[in-house]
């Protein structure tokens, strides 16, 4: 573990475990502690390695714009920096669109793509998510101090006092509109989308998603032979926010890590 820098920005990253790479990146105001309790499932066919994103964690904040676009080539060159071939990525919520920028901007960099609660362009949100992500400012920081996620920023920030910067930065990330759909129907490697049954992405859009990489415009046949390499899978009884801590998720994750994958006939 330790930091790398990159593009400017100092990214702290931990390694664990060994065999093929699978990179992990965090939601919102996480850090790499976000995946802990399913690490050690994880742990048992990969090697590990999660990243606290810029402004995020370990990693203090820089002087630029917050982009995902940005933040992707951040992770791209992370793996340069590491000399690591094509690697699994997984990223949840805000580091699902990360991933998926880094998978758009660099394929070749990707092996397998996993998408835990991420849409594909910024109205996939429900609106009521939406207007909350709008409301995200230096007000919003001070009435989550004392919560977990500020608590865990205080002890391990290089820079506590940028509590209020966070949220500030966050607020304008979210509130620019983006639609990745065109890329997005391009993309070369298989990807798993992975959503809770009670998540803050509305089902319709989950499916407009898969259908964007193939999925659900046909019958597969009796031996699945016209399915896409893609894969939807949708986790009963949780929520957006703790389907990252959740059994089900390493579950679904690691088979569609590990097995072949037939591309369609």
């Amino acid at each position: 573990m330790g930091y790398a820098d990159v593009n400017g920005v100092r990214l702290w990253y931990e390694v664990h475990g060994s065999g093929r790479p699978l990179v992990l990146l965090h939601g919102g105001y996480g850090s790499v502690e976000t995946f802990a309790r399913i690490r050690p499932a994880l742990l048992a066919r990969r090697r590990v390695i999660a990243v606290d994103l810029p402004g995020h964690g370990r990693t203090a904040d820089g002087d630029r714009p917050w982009r995902y676009e940005s933040m992707a080539d951040d992770i791209a060159a992370l793996l340069g920096h590491l000399d690591l071939p094509a690697v699994d990525l997984l990223g949840y919520s805000l580091g699902g669109g990360v991933a998926l920028r880094a998978a758009i901007q660099h394929p070749a960099r990707v092996r397998r793509l996993v998408l835990v609660s991420t849409p594909y362009r910024r109205r996939g949100w429900y609106p009521r998510v939406l207007a909350a992500m709008s409301a995200q400012d230096e007000r919003a920081a001070e009435r989550m101090r004392g919560t977990p996620p500020h608590q865990l920023y205080a002890r391990v920030a290089p820079r506590p006092q940028d509590w209020p910067a966070l949220w500030a930065r966050s607020g304008e990330l979210l509130r620019r509109e983006y639609d990745w759909s065109a890329e997005v129907a391009a993309l070369p490697m298989p990807v798993l989308l992975v959503y809770a049954d009670a998540d803050s992405i509305p089902a319709r859009h989950m499916v407009q998603f898969f259908g964007l990489l193939g999925g659900g415009h046909r019958d597969p046949g009796g031996d699945g032979g016209g399915r896409p390499v893609s894969r939807l899978a949708v986790l009963p009884g949780l929520t957006h926010d703790d389907i990252v801590g959740s059994p089900m998720l390493p579950a679904v994750v690691l088979p569609f890590l590990t097995h072949q994958l037939r591309a369609p006939d």
